[in-house]
């Protein structure tokens, strides 16, 4: 690899608005990753508070209306790493990496987002059950989407 031929992938990188390209030729791998100001800080899954609106009650018997509270549940978006196509499984006939109500471990890959060809497969950082899929199979993904929503065990 020379650098012609590095400074071709950089700007097939602006041109498609990636962070990240890995390519291998010849023996040789090449990691690029770009830092922004959008992602500069950016370390992995971010964890949020997941606010459900209270339930309101109604007694028939007093006719007073209650409002209460449930309990917050703290989760962890797994978040897009970089623009692609987001797919469930490692192919159509074979199961998804993960379902909703799965405990995941970290390191375990819970699906994969294709890019210029590339299959990079996606890992859970903690281990956790899976409270929500956020993206179809087969749809394209941005940067920074959120695809899963985990409760951190």
């Amino acid at each position: 690899m020379n650098i012609k031929e590095i400074k071709e992938m950089i700007n097939l990188m602006n041109e498609n608005e990636l962070v990240e390209l890995e390519v291998e030729k010849e023996g040789m791998r090449i990691r690029l990753k770009k830092t922004t100001a959008e992602t500069q800080g950016y370390n992995g899954p971010v964890v949020i508070d997941r606010q459900k609106m209270p339930e309101a009650s109604h007694h028939k018997e007093t006719g007073i209306s209650a409002i209460t509270e449930k309990p917050q549940i703290k989760t962890v978006e797994v978040k897009a790493p970089m623009v692609g196509t987001f797919y469930r499984a490692p192919s159509p006939e074979a199961p998804p990496y993960a379902e909703v109500g799965q405990v995941v471990e970290p390191g375990q890959v819970v699906c994969i987002i294709e890019a210029m060809k590339l299959m990079n497969e996606i890992k859970s950082e903690i281990r956790g059950k899976i409270v929500d899929i956020q993206v179809d199979n087969a749809e394209p993904v941005e940067f920074g989407q959120p695809m899963f929503i985990i409760e951190p065990l």
